[in-house]
């Protein structure tokens, strides 16, 4: 993918974001992902039944990486199971951290796949997903209870 084609489709998810918005449904987990060394604090509802991701929703106040990883998130994830969730989210952080992974779990995501290169912006671009494991791991504990 050109660099140019990776720019439009971060700037469109930024001023565009897919799922933002407060659920109206008690039955979303709520988590909270921030990075305490910037702006980027973000409210995540994930909504979990049969161990499917059937909804996320997010808000919250962040950057144009934070705030395009997270809509784009939400659009790949939404509708898979959990195994295939972890799955995608490993090799979304292999990709960040430049290991092997594999690149036909992404459609939109493959845009960070130089990320990388700032590595200041790993944080940005990971931040919803260690939300969606956190989300998870309520749900997890929540169904062994």
């Amino acid at each position: 993918m050109d660099a140019n084609l990776k720019r439009e489709i971060m700037l469109d998810n930024y001023q565009n974001p897919a799922n933002r918005g407060k659920p109206v449904d008690e039955n979303y987990i709520s988590v909270n992902s921030n990075n305490s060394s910037c702006i980027d604090n973000i409210d995540l509802w994930v909504l979990i039944k049969d161990d499917v991701i059937h909804d996320i929703k997010f808000m919250g106040e962040a950057c144009a990486i934070s705030t395009a990883s997270t809509s784009i998130m939400t659009k790949e994830l939404i509708g898979k199971s959990l195994d295939d969730v972890k799955k995608i989210i490993e090799n979304f952080y292999n990709m960040i951290e430049e290991r092997e992974y594999e690149k036909e779990l992404f459609s939109e995501a493959i845009v960070f796949d130089e990320i990388y290169k700032q590595a200041n912006r790993k944080t940005c671009a990971t931040l919803p997903y260690k939300g969606i494991l956190d989300a998870i791991k309520i749900y997890e504990n929540n169904k062994k209870a």
